[in-house]
């Protein structure tokens, strides 16, 4: 396990609420930066529900989530598609129990589970996003137990106007969602994401421990 503890990562991403949003209940979600441990940096796509739970079991048991390391991230391709009804599913080959399972296994952990999309029709990694179905993916990471959305913006127009929509609607459905989940922007700094959050300017960043 000694290679995970290598990759424990603090991420300081922007947050929001947006402009128009209402900002109480969103900043106390998360009042200082969310740390925790993100697949991409290790892993990219060579993710499944096993290697999550390893990675709970040694936070859980190591003292990380003491430390204040209290999140665990999925980060692009855990996505499978749509299913007949455009509900957003996972890779069932990559999580064939589901991340509503999986939610509950790094909750009785005492952790919390951050999932990724992306304000475009694709992801960066070239599968499915949620654009025009912010709503309904809302619901859906909501029905599943997530904490934490990380919400990217390849493929997706660079103009910053444009950009403050498309996360503007999100948040306002993880809000309407049922479930308190923290929202992370995530994109390149070409849309000036840093502008967007009125009391949460975490700047982008990344580090090992």
């Amino acid at each position: 396990m000694k290679h995970y503890r290598n990759y424990f990562l603090s991420f300081l991403l922007v947050l929001l609420p947006l402009t128009g949003l209402q900002a109480s209940g969103r900043d106390r979600l998360a009042p200082t930066p969310p740390m925790g441990w993100m697949t991409w940096n290790m892993y990219a796509g060579n993710i499944n529900e096993q290697l999550i739970k390893q990675v709970a079991d040694v936070m859980a048991a190591e003292g990380y989530l003491e430390a204040g390391y209290q999140y665990i991230f999925i980060d692009d391709l855990w996505q499978g598609g749509r299913d007949k009804f455009n509900n957003i599913v996972p890779d069932p080959e990559k999580f064939p129990s589901g991340i509503k399972a999986l939610a509950d296994y790094v909750h009785a952990k005492g952790l919390k589970l951050g999932i990724y999309s992306d304000a475009a029709p694709l992801t960066c990694a070239g599968v499915t996003g949620s654009l025009n179905f912010e709503d309904q993916d809302a619901r859906t990471f909501a029905s599943w137990g997530i904490d934490y959305l990380k919400y990217d913006y390849c493929n997706a127009p660079s103009d910053s106007a444009v950009a403050h929509r498309r996360y503007a609607r999100m948040a306002q459905a993880l809000s309407k969602s049922g479930r308190d989940i923290a929202f992370g922007v995530c994109e390149w700094g070409t849309a000036q994401s840093g502008e967007m959050g009125p009391s949460s300017r975490w700047t982008a960043l990344a580090h090992h421990l």
